[in-house]
């Protein structure tokens, strides 16, 4: 099926603000966003408060595989509908964040997901994002973008976030779980988050957040030739 514009897949480390750019971007684009970590996320929710063993890999799959994940546009912000209960300020809690790998390095939840997901950006005009949008998902995207940040930058703006939503952290605490979440999604046994030789590296350590999106706008503007 021949699309009707461009997928930009967006790849890189956590704290490093795929998420919100992203969002920017799609909409400054008019094009559709589509947050795939929040679909790990609220799979994870769910296992978790069914007391599910997330480490029975093929009952969370099941319970993946009945589960009904959709995004829904609320102004300007993009909500995520799990079973039809709105749980996107649930899914950011920390104890969510500190299970999902369990849940997004279990093989038949993530061909379940990768699978919804390709369904989703198949008619193109998307922004995607994640850790493996453009190695994995979407291998054929016309547009591969990876945003990286010094370590330290990214626990900052990750704390700040936590503490800005009434989280009891540390900088510290921050960093180190900052830091374990590099190693883990680095050598992944499936999706894991590498560079592609097409990707265009984008260092946001000393950019302001308009900053990034404006030089992500200008290179999907040059190479989808949508100026």
């Amino acid at each position: 099926m021949k699309r009707k514009g461009p997928i930009v897949a967006i790849d890189g480390p956590v704290g490093v603000g795929k998420s919100s750019v992203a969002r920017a971007l799609a909409q400054r684009l008019g094009f559709l966003y589509i947050d795939t970590g929040a679909m790990y996320r609220a799979v994870t929710l769910k296992a978790m408060r069914l007391g599910f063993d997330l480490s029975d890999t093929e009952t969370i799959a099941k319970m993946a595989e009945e589960t009904e994940l959709r995004f829904v546009r609320e102004d300007a912000a993009l909500r995520i509908l799990c079973d039809g209960e709105d749980v996107s300020e649930a899914i950011r809690a920390p104890e969510v964040s500190a299970n999902t790998s369990s849940i997004a390095d279990n093989i038949k939840v993530r061909e379940h997901l990768v699978n919804q997901q390709q369904r989703m950006g198949e008619q193109g005009n998307v922004v995607m994002e994640g850790r493996d949008i453009g190695t994995v998902v979407f291998p054929c995207a016309e547009i591969k973008l990876f945003l990286d940040a010094d370590p330290k930058i990214r626990a900052e703006r990750r704390y700040r976030e936590l503490i800005e939503k009434g989280k009891d952290v540390t900088f510290e605490k921050t960093y180190a779980d900052l830091l374990e979440r590099d190693r883990r999604d680095q050598s992944r046994p499936t999706g894991a988050l590498k560079k592609t030789g097409e990707s265009i590296i984008v260092d946001t350590t000393h950019l302001t957040q308009d900053e990034v999106i404006d030089e992500l706008c200008r290179i999907v503007m040059e190479h989808a030739s949508l100026s």
